[in-house]
């Protein structure tokens, strides 16, 4: 009887450049690079808006709306992901995206560019879940961690030349040509995503209602936003005298008591206590924005006034936060690193440089070391984020079943904006209380208290398994 053998045949290892998959990867990094131009030029040109409409005292506020209304908008983009696949929500991203930009430039006053910062805060939280879950249902596993890396990467260009140019823009053609500029650049970031959504469309889930719980967690989420609203407009106005310091009063009041019990609904169990596993991930988000997030807003703001910096000059410090959380970004994404360094111990390495690196900005505000020295210190922050922001990503989606990722990466995402929401407009009633003179010990405070959200964050770290 002859014997039959049988050849394997060999399999070839997935890669982003293979025609099943370059649609999906080209489309997400171009519409990441847009938002990373726009992010840039936003938080270059921030101060002179708010010094040229006379509102510095709601530097804060426009600081934080984005991440305010990032928490309502996540929260609906998850279970609208989940639900009816990720197109929809992509789609109402971008038109929101468009018009926040237009209302800032076009704004008559600061309070409207808060307003601008709000509908672009919505834009983000949908079309970040949008993203993530295409990409979880698009890439197969191994492939996830070099799309995050490709992400941090699509911000080396805006991070490099876009402060500058929106410095420059903002200097020659002023600073709403900045805000009307963003729009255009959406046409060519949805004609190269089109071809993978297209493709995408045809495994979309049949259409289903929502539960009840899904239904309350949105509601819960839009009275999380609206607690962090007053206590972030409360805030500014504690410091403006008379009826207005009440109002700010009662706003912050208000905000606090509803804030606590709405978190413990909108959040998953476990999360504010960082109970091992997802839980704990989900925590160790917050502390991430917390602790990064707040000394990046405020960095050019104490370049521009204690060191009197020009927005084109102030915004090389945004360029080394985006040059160098690419690098750590790409660090994490090599071979080398997913298969011997385990992601526990990426965490503590990467919260351990954060609070580290955001010394250097601490003493930079205090004038007691050189410009060069104290954004060489940043970025060494800017590569602990790049290793800790994807790794926390890339162990949610382990961890989570296909049928949640998009709810879990949503807490993640409503728990890392609420952190930085509230540090946020702490800093800005601190800002609204000194202005229109900022010392700079008030800049090295709030650079300081970033570095204990870093110190947190690695003893918390052991968690996340």
């Amino acid at each position: 009887m002859a014997r039959m053998t049988a050849t394997a045949t060999p399999t070839r290892a997935p890669s982003l450049l293979a025609r099943e998959h370059l649609p999906f990867a080209v489309g997400a990094v171009a519409l990441v690079t847009l938002g990373a131009f726009e992010n840039r030029a936003v938080l270059t040109v921030l101060p002179t808006v708010a010094e040229r409409l006379g509102g510095l005292w709601l530097f804060g506020a426009a600081s934080a709306a984005p991440m305010i209304s990032f928490v309502l908008a996540t929260a609906v983009a998850g279970t609208w992901a989940d639900r009816r696949g990720p197109l929809e929500p992509m789609y109402a991203g971008l038109g929101l995206f468009v018009l926040g930009q237009l209302a800032m430039g076009l704004a008559p006053s600061m309070p409207v560019v808060v307003a601008g910062r709000i509908g672009g805060g919505l834009a983000e939280g949908l079309i970040d879940i949008a993203l993530v879950v295409l990409m979880a249902r698009a890439l197969p596993e191994e492939l996830r961690a070099k799309v995050f890396a490709a992400f941090a990467a699509a911000w080396v260009l805006p991070s490099v030349v876009g402060p500058s140019v929106a410095g420059l823009v903002a200097e020659r053609l002023g600073w709403r040509a900045v805000f009307l500029i963003a729009p255009a650049l959406v046409v060519p970031a949805y004609a190269l995503l089109r071809p993978a959504m297209a493709q995408t469309h045809a495994s979309l889930p049949a259409p289903s209602r929502w539960s009840a719980d899904e239904r309350r967690a949105v509601a819960t989420a839009g009275a999380v936003a609206l607690a962090l609203a007053a206590l972030t407009v409360g805030g500014s106005l504690l410091t403006r005298g008379g009826s207005l310091a009440l109002v700010g009063v009662t706003a912050s009041l208000a905000g606090l008591l509803l804030l606590v019990p709405a978190t413990r609904f909108v959040l998953p169990p476990g999360v504010l206590t960082a109970a091992r596993g997802i839980p704990a991930v989900i925590a160790l988000r917050g502390l991430l924005a917390a602790a990064f997030g707040l000394v990046g807003a405020y960095l050019p703001l104490m370049l521009t006034t204690v060191h009197g910096l020009r927005p084109a000059a102030a915004g090389i410090s945004l360029t080394v936060t985006g040059v160098f959380w690419a690098a750590g970004s790409q660090i994490h994404g090599l071979g080398a690193v997913q298969r011997h360094v385990e992601p526990v111990r990426r965490l503590r390495i990467g919260f351990s440089l954060i609070a580290v690196g955001v010394f250097g900005p601490a003493l930079l505000s205090l004038q007691l070391i050189p410009l060069w020295a104290g954004l060489g210190l940043w970025a060494v922050a800017g590569l602990g984020m790049g290793l800790s922001s994807p790794t926390l990503s890339t162990q949610m989606l382990a961890l989570s079943p296909t049928t949640v990722q998009g709810r879990n990466t949503a807490a993640g995402n409503v728990t890392g904006s609420v952190t930085q929401s509230v540090t946020l407009g702490a800093a800005g009633a601190l800002v609204a209380w000194q202005t229109p003179s900022l010392p700079g010990w008030l800049f090295a405070a709030v650079m300081a208290s970033g570095g204990i959200f870093g110190l947190a964050g690695a003893v918390l770290a052991g968690r996340a398994r």
